[in-house]
């Protein structure tokens, strides 16, 4: 049953000591997450690092009746639960070495959007910080891109309100489980999302946005995009953590440059000084940094090139972008039959005649 294999996913998150790369490793191990808790005691206690632990893990029931919890929680309020596994587990985070094992969803946004940006910044956001928040935000109305932030005071709760008034979906990444919203005061706010984007969280109900979760939570906004923005931000806090990571995960990271006197200013400009960042002051710098500025145009240039001589091969790649919208690389050698030597070669010329484009995360789609 489908509920059973939840139970059993949900519970892998819950043992002790298993974080999302042993988890995914005991999956790989084991088969699924039911088979971690069916596997003999004594094959477990040999796993290095945490085998006699996770042998004692596994025979407690209580992990499994807190599942079970969940799972009534899940159900009575509609949410999405995302199994790394699942086809409809967020592509681009699927791609990084330490995204989560589970997720859990509710909203309407498209996670896997063809243009996805995150948008951070500090709690303390001034008139200068929140003016080019709107600026950029309406900027991007053109290309129609999914707005992720953190829902935190300042720069973030200014990101996902523009959004909405400029009528872009906007998903807010929380650092607490799906029963509550932190702060309070962004509650009306969250539940607006919920009809033009959403909320994501990777913990589950009751858990509290204890501080130990922002820097994890930061990690889910960083996958989740093309590129992160940065707006105002002092040396310390979690924007510019948000970038490290997206830096880690070879996402695009742009800043935003202000006044040198400025203690909010003071992160972003050390993110351009030290090229850990790409200068930014207007949308149109992120569309030509991102190789959307032609976008107008793409549909036109897409058809003219549907006419160039194309390998049986490179045909399949494009039929499936057709359909798919967007996929991985492994995705395309499984749809089309093909070994991986194959399909690079297909994708390579593909990307030189102009037809596809490869985003973060080996994802292709059509231009």
């Amino acid at each position: 049953m489908a509920d059973d294999k939840l139970l059993y996913q949900i519970g892998l998150t819950l043992i002790p000591g298993v974080g999302d790369v042993l988890g995914r490793k005991l999956v790989a191990l084991c088969g699924s997450a039911e088979a971690v808790f069916r596997e003999p005691r004594h094959h477990l206690e040999k796993i290095p690092r945490i085998g006699e632990i996770l042998a004692l893990a596994v025979g407690n029931d209580e992990i499994l009746i807190r599942a079970e919890k969940e799972i009534s929680f899940i159900e009575r309020f509609s949410i999405m639960p995302f199994f790394f596994q699942d086809k409809t587990y967020p592509h681009r985070l699927k791609n990084c070495i330490d995204s989560p094992v589970l997720l859990f969803y509710k909203g309407t946004g498209d996670l896997n959007s063809p243009r996805v940006i995150g948008i951070v910044g500090t709690r303390k956001a001034t008139e200068y910080g929140k003016n080019v928040t709107h600026e950029l935000v309406a900027g991007l109305v053109r290309q129609q891109v999914l707005v992720v932030s953190g829902l935190a005071y300042g720069i973030d709760s200014c990101a996902h309100r523009f959004s909405l008034d400029c009528g872009l979906d906007t998903i807010g990444v929380l650092g607490h489980g799906l029963d509550t919203v932190y702060p309070w005061l962004h509650r009306p706010l969250a539940e607006k999302m919920l009809t033009q984007g959403g909320l994501i969280t990777e913990f589950l109900s009751k858990t509290k946005p204890d501080r130990s979760n922002f820097p994890k939570r930061n990690r889910i906004i960083a996958g989740l995009c093309d590129a992160i923005i940065v707006v105002e931000a002092g040396r310390k806090g979690g924007a510019l953590i948000t970038a490290d990571i997206a830096n880690s995960y070879n996402r695009d990271v742009f800043a935003v440059p202000g006044r040198v006197t400025d203690p909010f200013s003071d992160g972003t400009n050390y993110l351009i000084r030290t090229n850990r960042a790409a200068l930014v002051q207007k949308a149109e710098d992120i569309e030509y940094l991102m190789g959307w500025k032609e976008s107008a145009g793409f549909a036109k240039t897409a058809q003219r090139k549907i006419f160039i001589e194309m390998t049986p091969e490179e045909e399949k790649i494009v039929t499936l972008l057709e359909e798919k919208g967007q996929l991985g690389i492994d995705e395309i050698c499984i749809l089309s039959l093909n070994p991986m030597s194959k399909v690079s070669a297909s994708l390579l010329n593909l990307e030189f005649e102009g037809i596809v484009r490869c985003s973060p995360g080996k994802i292709y789609s059509l231009l």
